[in-house]
Order: C-alpha cells, then structure tokens, then sequence
C-alpha cells in the first residue's frame, strides 16, 4: 500500500471526544477513525492556514463541481449545481430539517436499529419518533415493509429518515428496496431525508445506490445528505452539503439552515471537501482495502476465541454491529462490565433502539494492532463473565 494505515497516531490529550478516556482504556465506540486523514487534504489545510488571514469565506463554484464529479464518476447520479446547499455538518442539517419541515408532536420514523442521534434530534425539538423494527433473522438485516408502511400511513407522520448505508447494521440498501421506499413515501405524503455520509466506506467490491438516484419518486421528495467528513476523518472541519431536487422542498431546506445559522463555511471546510473529492480517491480506496482486512479479522477472531459473539454480516462503514444474544445480558450492562473489566470502551447497542439490547458496536477505523488488542480485551472481558456464578 501506498499509504501507511498501520501507524499509530497519539491522540491522547489532544481534546479528543474519542480519546479523552482513562489511561488504560482503549475507545472503540464513536464513529471516529485513528487513521491521520489523506496527506493531500493535511497539505491543502497548512497552506491554507499559511496565508495567516482566516476572515469569513464563501463557497466558490469549485466546491460543487468537485461534489457533482465525485457523485457522477463513482456512483452514477448526476447533481445538479442548483440542488446544492452548504451545510456545517449532517446532524445539524437533521435537525434543521425537522424544525423546518415539520411541525411540533408529529412523527418522523427510522428503521431502528439505527444512528442514536437520529433520537435526539427528534426529540430535542419535540417530534415523535416512530420506530419500524428492522427483521433480524440471525445473520442479517431486512426492512419490514409490511410494519413501514404502516408507520408511513400514520396521518401523524410526516418525515422519515433513511440511513443509507445504515448505521450500525453495515446494510446496502438495494435499488429495489429504495425504490419501495420512494414510492411508499410518496403515496403517504412523507418527506425522505437520507443520511448518506458512510456511503463511500464500502467493501472494495460494493457500492451504494444514492437514493435520490433510484427513481423520480426518490430523486422529488427526497433531502439527502452527504459529506467526506466520515470517509475522510475530517470530521472536525465541520463540513457537508445538502442535495435537494426538488426546488419547493430545497427553498425550505435553506431557509431552515440560514435561520440556524449552520449554511456558512469556516475558513477550512470548502478547502478540505474539495480536496478530498478532488484528490482523496486513491487514499479512500486502499483505506476501503484496510478496514475490509480488519473486518476479515474481526470475524475470524470471533469465531475462533470468542463464539459466544458474532459480526452481523455487512459490507459497508467500520462499525461492526456485534450480536451479544448468547450471553443473555442487557448490552448497557456489558459494555459497563467489559470497560471496567479491560478497559475497551464499545457502544452499548441499546441507544439505537430496535433490537440493540443484545448488540454492542465495535469501531474498526483503527490500526490492525489497535483491532487486535481490541479483540484481546473483548476476550478477557468474556471469558471472566462466562466464569462468574
């Protein structure tokens, strides 16, 4: 490989959210990676810093030109220039979208198990959240479309929030599958938001389908959001965009970001989005190549010391979704015991609602040394609690 994926990078008592943790506790939770971030993108932002004049910026035509190549030539869906807003970050983008779209106790569905911030943005502004199960057969995930649709009809429900690729389960969802969703969406009056932001983090031989892509239902009534902080690790130069089609439902978009004052870039979030979709290709593929070796890993680990546990079958983001049924303990409780016990520090599955009590996410966006110690800790962890009366 041309990049070094496997050096380790000290990010203690650096004001890491990730990192600020007890000296012997290893953090594999939030979806944060340890990689540094493509030595293209480090090199735009140092000379850009060299200049010494960091007033306010604007966004030039080449941020959307660099968007509009990157969506065309790697997943086949042509943007176009007016469709584009500026946004400071996806979440906020979610919560401006249901201040603005919707109204005071009505409902917004997602598919749970899913993002657990998705709640909090709900919430926090006094939405409903309607949640519609995913099917879990043991190995995998599937939408429920009979349960969808019946959340969909809800006269109550006028938003539902799609996380494609979704998080944490790691599924694609197909071509047919959006599509149902679209039409589905359409006929009950409900908006699509869709959180796209892990879409480039793929198994080398996948890809994702951009929902707004699929059919004019999808491509009308649909919000998407997307940005290269996740793929990148840029995620604290606060930068993304907003796709919207449709000019009705775009105008509401931007006037909900404006008034939230989130739709203004700060000095490096138009020189590392650009950067990245400009030059970050070759970076993001052997990054792609890397995590599918740690998941290979994580999988074989788990079947051979630690059975008790298995990796729900998936082929994007770096977030394993990993099934604690066996163990028949609440996954808050386990994720307490296994910190305590090792030090490695998981997401209780839980706060993503659906199934997630019997589930704990496991972030492989790490060096493989890293991975493994990971997998050592969850080991130890295990195998004390299987010995206690």
């Amino acid at each position: 490989m041309k990049y070094n994926f496997d050096e380790a990078v000290n990010r203690r008592n650096t004001g890491s959210l990730k990192w600020d943790v007890k000296e012997n506790e290893l953090p594999m939770w939030v979806a944060d990676m340890d990689f540094k971030t493509a030595p293209q993108i480090q090199q735009a932002i140092i000379k850009r810093a060299e200049s010494g004049v960091f007033g306010y910026s604007i966004v030039p035509d080449e941020w959307s030109e660099s968007i509009i190549e990157w969506w065309s030539s790697y997943h086949s869906w042509k943007i176009e220039k007016d469709w584009l807003i500026f946004s400071a970050g996806v979440v906020p983008t979610i919560s401006s979208v249901v201040r603005k779209l919707t109204t005071p106790a009505e409902k917004v569905v997602f598919m749970t198990p899913v993002y657990n911030i998705f709640y909090n943005s709900v919430l926090n502004n006094g939405r409903n959240v309607l949640e519609s199960p995913l099917e879990y057969d043991g190995n995998e995930y599937k939408i429920n479309f009979e349960d969808l649709e019946e959340k969909l009809s809800d006269p109550q429900t006028s938003l539902l929030i799609l996380c494609n690729p979704h998080n944490p389960t790691g599924n694609i969802w197909s071509r047919e599958e959006l599509a149902k969703i679209g039409d589905m969406c359409v006929k009950y009056g409900v908006t699509v938001l869709s959180d796209e932001i892990h879409c480039d983090i793929t198994e080398p031989d996948a890809d994702y389908i951009p929902f707004a892509s699929v059919s004019e239902n999808c491509r009308n009534n649909s919000i998407i959001c997307i940005s290269p902080t996740k793929c990148f690790n840029i995620a604290g130069i606060q930068t993304s965009a907003v796709a919207v089609a449709n000019p009705i439902i775009r105008h509401k978009v931007w006037r909900g970001l404006n008034t939230d004052e989130v739709a203004e870039p700060n000095v490096f979030a138009v020189t590392a989005s650009v950067t990245a979709f400009s030059e970050g290709r070759e970076w993001l593929e052997e990054l792609r190549e890397y995590i599918s070796e740690n998941r290979r890993l994580v999988n074989e680990y788990l079947e051979s010391e630690i059975p008790q546990i298995k990796a729900v079958k998936s082929k994007a983001t770096y977030l394993m979704w990993l099934d604690c049924s066996e163990l028949k303990i609440h996954s808050e409780k386990l994720a307490e015991y296994i910190r305590k016990n090792s030090g490695l520090y998981v997401s209780e599955g839980s706060q993503f609602g659906g199934n997630g009590k019997s589930f704990l996410r496991f972030n492989i966006a790490c060096p493989k040394a890293t991975v493994k110690d990971g997998l050592e800790r969850l080991k130890q962890s295990i195998d004390s609690l299987c010995r206690e009366p």
